[in-house]
């Protein structure tokens, strides 16, 4: 593979790819918590949602109207970010309408959300997180590509068929091709615990697989995320989990913040 002319982003300290290889494993609530439980220790965060054809960031932030400033400086148009929680905020959500779906081929995919980097005036950011689409396509190829990435982190669910393809995006990030740093793995829909009965696990989705799938990556699990109502509530209402009463979601994240800081 040809090497190719990275894109510096000046003020961007490390940039984190939360990648997945399938849908429907939260990969996008791990990248918008992530993201606020950095700026919660004081860091400044950026949050960069590249799934561009399933832009759920806005949704999740409570900010699905809102629409970044455009300025021109020189002869090139520059955005401003959205910030909410502390984190500066941008994704192809805010520039098409709410039902409008994009059927753009691969490569005008790739390079809207390179400008979406490119054009975004940042400011000083510790920590880049970008919430990739589920899978291995042209738009995760083009940004490790362009990018100066720190790392990839790789959500899953314990279930075996998101364990398989969990496995091929690991296998992508560590071709010798690109070699991109694989931070860890974040497991998904741990386990289940019923409000009433807090002390008692059902581990619905089985048991094991991020810890096995992270030792057979020669990597490490970094965190196991419980299933619980009310972080799909918050999502849904636009709402950290910060705000909730469930702690063991909370610490969770704070213990995979500690782990990647």
């Amino acid at each position: 593979m040809a090497d190719f002319e990275k894109i510096k982003l000046n003020g961007i300290e490390h940039i984190i790819i939360v990648a997945s290889g399938k849908g429907g494993v939260g990969k996008s609530m791990v990248s918008a918590n992530l993201s606020v439980a950095l700026a919660r220790q004081g860091y400044k965060v950026a949050l960069v949602d590249a799934d561009i054809y399933g832009p759920s960031i806005p949704k999740m932030f409570g900010i699905e109207n809102a629409r970044p400033e455009v300025t021109m400086f020189g002869e090139a148009e520059m955005m401003f970010p959205i910030e909410k929680f502390g984190v500066k905020i941008m994704s192809i959500g805010f520039f098409i309408g709410r039902n409008q779906g994009l059927i753009w081929r691969g490569p005008m995919a790739a390079k809207a959300i390179t400008q979406l980097f490119e054009n975004t005036q940042w400011g000083k950011i510790d920590y880049m997180i970008v919430d990739f689409p589920p899978g291995t396509g042209d738009i995760q190829l083009s940004t490790v590509q362009n990018l100066e990435i720190s790392g990839a982190l790789i959500v899953t669910t314990p279930q075996e068929i998101a364990l398989n393809d969990a496995r091929k995006a690991v296998s992508m990030f560590v071709h010798e091709d690109l070699k991109i740093p694989l931070i860890g793995i974040i497991e998904n829909m741990s386990w289940f615990t019923p409000k009433q009965h807090p002390d008692e696990k059902y581990y619905i989705f089985g048991q094991g697989g991020g810890s096995a799938l992270a030792t057979e990556v020669n990597s490490q699990l970094l965190g196991q995320i419980p299933l619980v109502a009310e972080v799909g509530e918050a999502a849904e209402n636009g709402q950290s989990i910060f705000s909730q009463s469930d702690q063991t979601v909370i610490a969770a994240f704070e213990s995979i913040v500690e782990k990647l800081a």
